[in-house]
């Protein structure tokens, strides 16, 4: 029999990866042949446990340091880093969706609502649990995740990208209450990351052209030869980055972000700016620092000018905000600003300092957008800050929840988002970025305005008649939030152990 010389695969290592890929695959088929009532429960278990599995595997696989199928795939430091963030926040997001589909009132379509039947049809479905679908669905986005971070070519990273997208612009249309609100936020997120994506292939198609290949190291090694620079090479990185900065949320990529986040569910909303956030930040250190490592100090204008233009936007356009997901909308896309600090830091403390910042910022807007749901009206979720007013008195306790995680997000001491932005500025200082340190500290003050605009309508408004009720959270969504404000204190108060293995996590393997 003739030889294929298929490639060398190391399962233990992919492990984690396949097992969400068989999860989901898995959801698939329970979607299809399990009984209807039977359907909530087994998908949340599968897909929680599918999780919980993968977590494991990345803990036991912690010193692996391979490059496997045909150098595809690269499990190093950071992508293991990654993926244990990756799972960690999928499954507090997964105690949230999971809370909220379970509840008749929930946010997610009822089956029997998205079909045209009669009255009886009609009243069944205002009393059916969500849609089952949203587990495989979110599972998918997951596994793309963990591979999209892991990714070692630009083929590979392409494929991932796709596998974590498309299942997220369906999760995006499948509000209930708000269903046209929903669904157009949807078809924008689904045309414009269209676009991106070709951005993204083009961008991989010129950097074939100007290396002969598409794998990561294989592009370092051409930069590294080449005396001269070449069209192909700046516009392919162009091009590609361009891909990578839609899915951060960078300006001026950043357009799609606060419709999609106010009219996606809110677990969804929360999936997102948790998960997607870290995937797509892993993929573009991967790429900035294993492949364009020779041309640094061309990209570094232009990537910290793009930090500077999005810290601005996501920092200005948030004061004038009065929907509470749109607000922590243009919260997400400042981050995104401060996160490209470190990026641009080019060294060994920007590399550690990201993913602090995208563990501690992950679990803070989870616990947020937790908490948004819970807030409440006959009509659904009030998410207009005129409704928050007052808050205070009739609820102390989600409250203070509350502000404690809008001065996390401000960046006072004692939290994570103090610590994050520390380490993010001070790995910044050390790689000549100084310029970025200054705009970084100004847009700061600028947007936390904003954030202490809503601690003040809680506290110092008088309860107005319109004011919601707090609706009564289940364990999952307790647990959601405790987990959250439990991070974000824990990792402002005590630091060390995470910063210690991110610098441990922050060698590419090449």
């Amino acid at each position: 029999m003739e030889d294929l010389n298929l490639p060398p695969i190391d399962y233990a290592a992919l492990s984690p990866i396949l097992i969400l890929f068989g999860v989901a695959c898995l959801g698939v088929l329970v979607e299809a042949f399990a009984p209807r009532r039977a359907r909530h429960p087994v998908q949340l278990v599968l897909a929680i446990g599918g999780s919980v599995a993968a977590l494991v595997m990345v803990v036991l696989e912690r010193n692996t340091r391979v490059v496997t199928i045909g150098d595809a795939v690269a499990i190093d430091g950071p992508s293991l880093f990654l993926q244990g963030a990756i799972l960690l926040l999928g499954i507090v997001s997964l105690l949230l969706i999971g809370e909220r589909s379970l509840e008749a009132g929930g946010p997610f379509v009822a089956q029997a609502a998205l079909t045209v039947g009669s009255e009886k049809d009609n009243r069944q479905a205002q009393g059916a649990p969500g849609n089952t679908e949203i587990y495989p669905l979110a599972v998918f986005a997951l596994s793309g995740m963990l591979l999209f971070v892991a990714a070692n070519d630009l083929l590979t990273m392409f494929i991932a990208l796709e596998v974590l997208s498309l299942p997220l612009y369906l999760l995006c249309a499948l509000a209930r209450r708000k269903r046209l609100l929903s669904q157009e936020a949807a078809l924008k997120y689904f045309l414009l990351g269209s676009y991106a994506s070709a951005f993204f292939l083009f961008g991989v198609a010129l950097l074939y052209g100007y290396a002969g290949g598409v794998n990561l190291q294989q592009i370092n090694e051409a930069v590294a030869a080449s005396q001269n620079s070449d069209i192909l090479l700046y516009a392919g990185l162009a091009l590609l980055a361009i891909g990578l900065l839609f899915k951060v949320a960078a300006a001026p990529f950043h357009v799609w972000t606060p419709d999609v986040y106010q009219g996606a569910p809110t677990p969804v909303t929360a999936f997102m700016a948790a998960c997607t956030k870290v995937a797509g930040f892993g993929a573009l250190l991967r790429v900035l620092y294993v492949a364009f490592e020779g041309v640094q100090w061309d990209y570094q204008p232009v990537i910290g000018t793009i930090a500077v233009l999005t810290m601005i936007v996501g920092s200005v356009l948030a004061v004038t905000q009065q929907d509470i997901k749109r607000l922590l909308a243009y919260s997400s896309i400042a981050n995104a600003g401060y996160l490209l600090v470190g990026v641009v830091a080019q060294n060994r403390e920007g590399v550690s300092s990201t993913l602090f910042y995208l563990v501690a910022y992950g679990f803070t807007v989870l616990a947020a957008f937790g908490v948004v749901s819970l807030v409440r009206d006959a009509d659904g979720e009030a998410t207009h800050l005129s409704r928050w007013a007052g808050l205070g008195r009739r609820s102390p306790l989600l409250a203070a929840i509350f502000t404690f995680l809008m001065l996390a997000f401000a960046g006072i001491p004692l939290t994570s988002g103090f610590i994050s932005k520390f380490v993010v500025f001070g790995a910044a200082i050390d790689g000549g970025q100084s310029w970025l340190v200054v705009a970084g500290v100004v847009t700061s003050m600028i947007i936390a305005f904003p954030y202490l605009r809503v601690i003040v309508m809680m506290w110092l408004s008088e309860p107005a008649e319109t004011t919601p009720t707090v609706s009564v959270p289940g364990w999952m969504t307790s647990a959601a939030v405790f987990i959250g404000v439990l991070a974000t204190l824990a990792l402002g108060v005590v630091p060390s152990p995470l910063l210690d293995l991110t610098n441990d996590a922050s060698l590419f393997v090449r």
